[in-house]
C-alpha cells in the first residue's frame, strides 16, 4: 500500500540529501487515509475557516505528511524537488512559517500535543465545530509533556480531539515494558488498538470516532513497522537518519516496485 508514496519519499531523501525514511514509512499510510478519508480541508485556502487540523507531533516523520500534502494538492512538484535546498520550503522538520497547511512547526518532542490541546480548548472556547487530530510517536511517549497534556486534555473533556499513536517500537530500544494502550486507558481515554499498516482499519477507527465539544478524547494505537515496505529498512538502526547509496538506491526501489 502507498508504494508510489515510498518511492517519492526516496527520492526527495537522496536528492535532499537529508531525512527520516523508516520514520516516515511507519506513517505514510496512516497520514493517506487521514487525508484521503478523513480530514475536511481547501488546498487553495489552507487557513480557510471549517478545515479540521492535523499536527504532525513526531516532526521527524515529515517526509511522510509531505508527499500525502503534494497528493492532495497543498504543495507542488517543485517543492519537493527543492527538499532541503536552499530557496525550498520543505526541510527536515515541518514549519508553519513556510509551508502552507502545517499548523504547528514540530520536532521538539511532545510539543507538536500540547499545541493540539491548545488548539482544541481554543475551539470549543469559540463554539467551533473543527475536529482536531495529532499524530504522536511511542518514543514520543516517553516525554512527560505527553502525559501532562494527556491530563489535561481528559480533564477538560476535550471531545473534539483525537491522538493517533505511531506504535513502531523505537520506544522499546530503551523502554522494552511498555503498555501504551493500558497507559491511555488509565489516563481516562477512550482507546482503540489498531494495525497501521491495513488501510481498512485505520479508515475504519477513523471513522468510528465521535467527535463531541465535551466528552472523553480519543487515541488510536497504531501497531507499525518502522521502515514498512522495504526489509533492508525495516526495524531499528543504522537506518533512522541514512542517505542511501547509489546501490541501496536500486535494492529499496526494487523493493517498492
Amino acid at each position: 500500500m502507498n508504494n508510489d508514496l515510498r518511492r517519492k519519499i526516496i527520492d526527495m531523501v537522496v536528492k535532499g540529501r537529508d531525512g527520516h525514511i523508516p520514520s516516515a514509512f511507519s506513517i505514510v499510510d496512516i497520514i493517506a487515509v487521514l487525508y484521503g478519508e478523513c480530514l475536511k480541508y481547501n488546498p487553495e485556502k489552507p487557513d480557510w475557516p471549517e478545515r479540521d487540523y492535523f499536527i504532525l507531533s513526531k516532526g521527524h516523520g515529515c517526509l511522510a505528511l509531505y508527499v500525502v500534502m503534494e497528493r492532495y494538492g497543498f504543495l507542488s512538484r517543485k517543492d519537493m524537488d527543492l527538499f532541503c535546498k536552499p530557496g525550498g520550503i520543505l526541510g527536515e522538520h515541518p514549519d508553519c512559517t513556510q509551508i502552507p497547511g502545517i499548523e504547528a512547526s514540530t520536532g521538539s518532542l511532545g510539543h507538536g500535543f500540547s499545541f493540539a490541546v491548545g488548539i482544541a480548548l481554543g475551539l470549543r472556547i469559540r463554539n467551533k465545530q473543527n475536529r482536531v487530530y495529532v499524530l504522536v510517536g511511542d518514543g514520543e511517549c516517553h516525554e512527560g509533556t505527553i502525559w501532562e497534556a494527556a491530563n489535561v486534555a481528559n480533564n477538560l473533556q476535550l471531545g473534539n480531539l483525537c491522538v493517533i499513536v505511531d506504535w513502531n517500537g523505537s520506544g522499546a530500544q530503551l523502554m522494552p515494558r511498555d503498555d501504551l494502550p493500558a497507559k491511555w486507558k488509565a489516563f481516562g481515554w477512550n482507546t482503540v488498538f489498531i494495525d497501521g499498516h491495513s488501510e481498512e482499519q485505520i479508515k475504519s477507527a477513523l471513522m468510528d470516532v465521535r467527535f463531541c465539544a465535551n466528552g472523553i478524547p480519543n487515541v488510536i494505537i497504531a501497531k507499525t513497522v518502522k521502515g514498512k515496505g522495504v526489509q533492508m529498512l525495516e526495524g531499528h538502526g543504522t537506518w533512522h537518519h541514512r542517505i542511501p547509496n547509489e546501490e541501496e538506491y536500486k535494492i529499496i526501489m526494487e523493493s517498492l516496485s
